[in-house]
């Protein structure tokens, strides 16, 4: 059974990111299947029919009545080979039709075809259009292998039965088909190298753009969880400071609410702001509903965590050494990087480290900006192992993609430390 080529449903099974049959540019399908053979029957079939009419040859150097009288009766052979030319002729056009699925023995059917007509009519100048097209849809399609041997072989073939029959081809004409043949496989050639290319270039934008995907959704998690692991963190801490002071200490009681108040606002503000930017459709101007926290929003935020059972406190070297100095703030992209690592390092005090004090520590150096994260918790032996979770996975993914690096460590004899390095600039 010949082999089975689907291009169209091969492409698209193995790129499923890729447009649809009708997205694709050009002429539709149905009609870009079809002009080659529409093509082929209109240079080849009327051409052969009229060029080996048996009533033309007949009625050649006749004319009037003595004309019509040896018109009217062709011999049979004469009449049989127009009729078997004509048939060739129709072979390749009509084979064309099952060039889509069945590229490899089209091409072996149109040149034996054309073969057959340059040995029966060696005088004809008709094109061999349709073999022209099955060469270049054969290579294109990936049958290669069937139109190199088929064509090579029917060549040769044609050329020998020429020379035995005693059939005459001129060498110019042998040497001017050969050079045909080759240039349609050369085109063919070019055509399936650019589609390579063409192909080529929509997968790396299809694995470029999906890696961006990725990268987004990941960075949107990572968004969400830290505003949510904190905001629900402190509400939970502060709804059991109001409930434990609800009777003894009202006004206590009533601090706890306000701030669970405060706290579960601003949390709504950024889940609206990381769902602003996932509604927006790109358009230019397209703004975020909140703007993002910086080290401004800092000192708010380590007073958000201070409670009766936790002290903070904080040590902002980087602001005293740039009021000295005539330093440029951090970037936008630093800045927030540092406040979600200290957001979430005080997070994990809070929700695992059952602390009674903590530290953060801001400062520059050399290489760029620290910040320090500790506490005095006992919640693990020094010993345990850190297993990495997602609020550490997400400090360290930040850190990395300015070009910093992460580093937490059990400190001995109780607590823990997160410490992160971010470069001046973060990632040029």
């Amino acid at each position: 059974m010949a082999p089975h080529w689907d291009s169209d449903a091969a492409w698209y099974s193995l790129n499923p990111g890729q447009p649809g049959h009708g997205e694709r540019s050009g002429p539709p399908s149905t009609l870009r299947r079809w002009i080659p053979v529409l093509v082929s029957f209109l240079v080849q079939v009327p051409a052969v029919a009229l060029l080996t009419w048996p009533w033309r040859e007949l009625g050649r150097g006749m004319r009037g009545d003595s004309w019509r009288s040896v018109a009217l009766e062709p011999s049979s052979v004469s009449l049989a080979a127009w009729v078997l030319a004509l048939t060739l002729a129709l072979v390749g056009p009509l084979a064309l039709i099952g060039a889509r699925r069945y590229p490899g023995p089209v091409v072996v059917v149109t040149s034996a075809a054309a073969g057959a007509l340059l040995l029966l009519r060696p005088d004809l100048g008709v094109p061999p259009a349709a073999l022209a097209f099955a060469i270049m849809l054969g290579i294109v399609r990936g049958a290669r292998v069937w139109v190199y041997a088929a064509v090579t072989g029917a060549w040769v073939t044609t050329i020998a039965l020429a020379a035995l029959l005693g059939v005459d081809l001129h060498p110019l004409r042998v040497a001017f088909t050969t050079l045909a043949l080759a240039v349609f496989m050369g085109a063919g050639e070019l055509i399936r190298s650019r589609r390579e290319r063409l192909a080529e270039l929509r997968r790396v934008a299809a694995v470029r753009r999906a890696d961006a995907e990725q990268r987004e959704r990941v960075r949107i998690a990572r968004e969400l969880h830290d505003v949510l692991a904190h905001s629900l963190s402190q509400i939970n801490v502060q709804a059991g400071v109001a409930l434990h002071l609800l009777d003894a200490q009202p006004d206590k009681a009533a601090q706890a609410l306000a701030s669970i108040k405060a706290t579960s606002k601003n949390a709504l503000d950024e889940v609206r702001m990381v769902l602003g930017i996932l509604r927006s459709t790109g358009e230019e101007g397209a703004a975020p509903l909140a703007p993002e926290p910086d080290l401004a929003a800092l000192p708010g935020l380590i007073e958000s965590f201070r409670s009766p059972g936790l002290d903070v406190d904080f040590d902002n070297q980087l602001a005293s050494a740039d009021a000295g100095q005539s330093w440029a703030p951090p970037p936008a992209a630093v800045q927030l990087a540092l406040y979600r690592i200290c957001q979430e390092a005080l997070t994990n005090v809070v929700r695992h480290a059952h602390a009674g004090r903590a530290s953060v520590v801001l400062r520059r150096d050399e290489a760029g900006y620290l910040l320090r994260v500790r506490d005095d918790g006992r919640s693990a032996d020094v010993t345990e192992p850190i297993r990495p979770h997602g609020g550490l996975l997400g400090m360290r993914e930040r850190a990395e993609l300015l070009g910093g690096s992460l580093h937490v460590q059990r400190l001995d004899p109780f607590g823990m430390q997160v410490e992160a390095h971010l470069p001046r600039g973060g990632v040029r």
